[in-house]
This record gives C-alpha cells, sequence and structure tokens, in this order.
C-alpha cells in the first residue's frame, strides 16, 4: 500500500469530518480508506431538488496522481447505476486531472455536472431521463433511504431493492 496516498486520504477524510457542508456528505470505508461513499443533496431548482444521490469514489493505490473513479448507486435518471462516470475529474480522463485536487474537488465538481442538460451531459454513464421522472426517483429514494448518510454500503442489497421497486436502469 502506497504510504504518501494513505497519508494524503486520511488528511482529506479529517478535512471533509471537520469541515462539514450541507450540500454533501462523504467519508472513507473504514475497512478500506481507497472505497469512499458520498451523498449528494439535490440542487434546489433543478428536478433533483429534494433528493439523496449515493456514490462511490474508487481512488486508486497511486492517489492523488491519478484521478479516482466515480459511480451511482442510487436510482436518478441522470447517471447509469453502479457504472465508472465519464467527467474530466475521473479515470476516463486521467491527463486533465491535478494532484492539487481532492476528493473534495471531485465532490464539488459532482454537484455541479450533476444538473447538467444537452450536450455538456453527454458522456459514458450518462442518462438523459424525463424531467419528471428525475423527481420522481428524488423523492423515491429519499422514501429508500430514510434518514442514514450512507444506507447503501451493500451495493447488491441496494440493487436488488430498485429492482423490487420496478426502477429502470438497474445494471
Amino acid at each position: 500500500m502506497n504510504s504518501s496516498a494513505v497519508k494524503r486520504i486520511m488528511q482529506e477524510a479529517r478535512e471533509l469530518a471537520n469541515d462539514p457542508c450541507t450540500d454533501y456528505s462523504a467519508a472513507p470505508l473504514e475497512d478500506d480508506i481507497f472505497e469512499w461513499h458520498c451523498t449528494l443533496r439535490g440542487a434546489d431548482g433543478t428536478e433533483f431538488e429534494g433528493g439523496l444521490y449515493h456514490f462511490r469514489i474508487l481512488l486508486p493505490s497511486e492517489y492523488p496522481f491519478r484521478p479516482p473513479s466515480i459511480m451511482m448507486l442510487t436510482p436518478n435518471g441522470r447517471f447509469e447505476l453502479n457504472t465508472k462516470i465519464c467527467i474530466s475529474f475521473t479515470s476516463y480522463h486521467e491527463e486533465l486531472w491535478q494532484p492539487a485536487w481532492g476528493v473534495r474537488t471531485a465532490i464539488i465538481g459532482l454537484l455541479g455536472f450533476f444538473p447538467l442538460k444537452g450536450t455538456a451531459a453527454v458522456g459514458v454513464g450518462a442518462l438523459e431521463y424525463p424531467a419528471a421522472e428525475r423527481k420522481r426517483l428524488a423523492v423515491l429514494y429519499v422514501t429508500m433511504a430514510g434518514t442514514e448518510p450512507f444506507p447503501f454500503y451493500n451495493t447488491d442489497s441496494m440493487i436488488h431493492q430498485v429492482e423490487r421497486l420496478g426502477l429502470p436502469n438497474v445494471q
């Protein structure tokens, strides 16, 4: 295990824990600091408003010199489930990644990228569901999630719940 990566990740985890944000919550797993889970709050004034969106962030052993992979774990109509998302600050675009960036930078990037539409929103893992369906999914996930900040650490369990509810695009 790369000790400089571990130090950096632990530092970022402490910073996020000590400076919480109302728009998101993020933390590494206790048994694997290279795997983070993040829940974003849907932006006001968008079809995602009122929703909570759970992402899985996988950091490479060469972090911060290589970017993370990010996957969506909740139904949303914007990104495919459990599929690596192609955004400029993910593993799809290593050439654009800057080691000065971190998990918080990626999360803030997700917040900005999430509500984009049209050609700006196209890429691997991107979806274009109608606004009404995205609004429905926002309410549904909050109902499924309850009050837990990271309710679906077990991806298989989450996918089973989504399938049981008959939601589209479950991988």
